[in-house]
């Protein structure tokens, strides 16, 4: 039958033309479509209202370390305007009131490529007890951000939160660590190579978007996607102590991608494998082991006293 098949449409010249056109002609509508909708694969925001604003706590249990939250408002480059949360930790004492928690360390948090940072309040009133300060912010078009997101656009927006860090709050940079979620890990390389920090946290993250996206959409040639995010090109010059953490079970980004990113890197550099995590549960998953880790890092790389 298939050599029948074959023989009709060597036969039939004009039946195998008019496919092949067709063919030819899906393939590359579907390459525009992916070139003109190529954002909507990468960023994935929730815009304010959504999410939970109203996340500081009025009242802590006696000695109970909960994170206090400030509102902060930047400025990119550009003139876009964005919003963050600058959270301190804060211990209750008897009555419920509070008293600051001295923290000589702060952490720029840049988060992954969906939600906003209304979604991130449980990991960071864990963070805060280790205990850090922490800067958080949303990149543009995400939370209560202007804009639309975009490749450069990020990078613009890191680079806001750590000169209001190191310049408007005067946090040396030798007390900063970046840390970088998923997407936020590629803005944290790239912040990474341009600033002096004390260290960089890069978690289950990836070496490119072109790696990515043949993962996710290996029929599409990756000479379309403009997005580059090419972490790997980036690491080998980030020259202050990197932390690794990825896992085997992450179901979004492949654990041989955040490997491969690892042995690019130049010491000093550390490799933290969190057992049977999904990608969106490693601190979860991770538990007390994970922040140990984390503590471990801070206090080797930035000469913190973390207790």
């Amino acid at each position: 039958m298939l050599k029948k098949f074959v023989v009709h449409l060597w036969a039939n010249k004009n039946f195998g033309w008019r496919m092949a056109r067709i063919c030819v002609l899906l393939g590359a509508c579907l390459l525009g479509y992916v070139m003109l909708f190529e954002d909507s694969f990468i960023y994935f925001p929730s815009k304010y209202p959504e999410g939970v604003w109203e996340r500081e706590p009025t009242r802590a249990r006696e000695g109970q370390i909960v994170a206090g939250i400030e509102d902060v408002q930047l400025t990119a480059a550009d003139g876009v305007r964005l919003h963050g949360w600058y959270c301190t930790p804060r211990v209750g004492r008897a009555g419920g009131a509070f008293e600051p928690v001295e923290a000589r360390t702060t952490l720029l948090y840049l988060h992954g490529n969906g939600g906003n940072i209304s979604h991130r309040y449980d990991f960071i009133n864990e963070l805060v007890r280790l205990p850090l300060n922490v800067l958080i912010i949303d990149y543009r078009g995400y939370g209560k951000s202007e804009g639309r997101p975009s490749e450069e656009g990020l990078y613009m927006d890191a680079r806001a939160a750590w000169d209001y860090l190191t310049t408007a709050r005067g946090v040396p940079a030798s007390q900063v660590v970046i840390f970088g979620k998923s997407l936020g890990g590629a803005i944290g390389v790239d912040l990474a190579t341009k600033v002096e920090a004390c260290g960089l946290v890069v978690q289950s993250s990836f070496t490119s978007i072109a790696d990515m996206a043949g993962e996710v959409l290996p029929f599409v040639p990756t000479f379309v996607i403009r997005t580059k995010m090419d972490s790997l090109s980036k690491i080998a010059s980030v020259s202050c102590p990197k932390l690794f953490i990825h896992s085997q079970a992450d179901e979004i980004i492949p654990y041989r991608l955040g490997r491969r990113l690892f042995d690019a890197a130049r010491p000093p550099k550390q490799f933290y494998e969190v057992k049977g995590a999904p990608h969106n549960l490693t601190n979860e998953i991770g538990g007390a082991p994970y922040y140990e880790a984390l503590r471990a890092f801070i206090n080797s790389s930035c000469n913190a006293e973390l207790r």
